[in-house]
């Protein structure tokens, strides 16, 4: 069986080192990467949206990245309990017309004893920025460690 560590029950470090490790797979931008996270039966509301499984996740995020372009994220932990973190996060974006947003959002997230997500649940809203108001300026991929985190930028 496939795990992905930290597994549960977590505690504040491992939490905290999921988050961190999901908000890398999701700024590689990789589809299919990022979907190996999340258990075959996974299921996803996703603002109003709702995915049954990797399949649909990998093409939901094939679909995402390519509309939202130069995609940066930033999560950190709200919450968490023994197979369950709750996390707020923040990511920039610009649309095919040059168009820039930053979404703001929060996840709930339970996840199998493997360490799979196995639901995800995601309230997110897009704010239209200016260019000059990005706040997230790393080469695309992972942010960089000594990046401010959303705490530190205000957010």
């Amino acid at each position: 069986m496939n795990k992905r560590p930290p597994l549960p029950p977590f505690t504040h470090d491992s939490a905290v080192e999921k988050v961190r490790l999901a908000e890398d797979g999701w700024n590689s931008r990789d589809p299919a990467k990022v979907a190996m996270a999340y258990t075959e039966d996974t299921f996803w509301r996703n603002r109003a949206e709702f995915l049954k499984g990797r399949s649909q996740v990998e093409a939901f995020l094939t679909r995402k990245w390519n509309r939202e372009l130069e995609y940066r994220l930033i999560k950190e932990l709200w919450a968490y309990t023994d197979n369950h973190i709750a996390v707020r996060y923040a990511y920039e974006w610009h649309d095919d017309s040059g168009n820039w947003y930053r979404s703001y959002g929060n996840e709930n997230w339970e996840f199998d004893t493997q360490g799979l997500m196995l639901r995800r649940f995601a309230c997110i809203n897009d704010s239209p920025i200016k260019h000059s108001d990005r706040l997230f300026h790393w080469p695309l991929g992972r942010r960089p460690d000594e990046h401010p985190g959303l705490g530190e930028l205000g957010l």
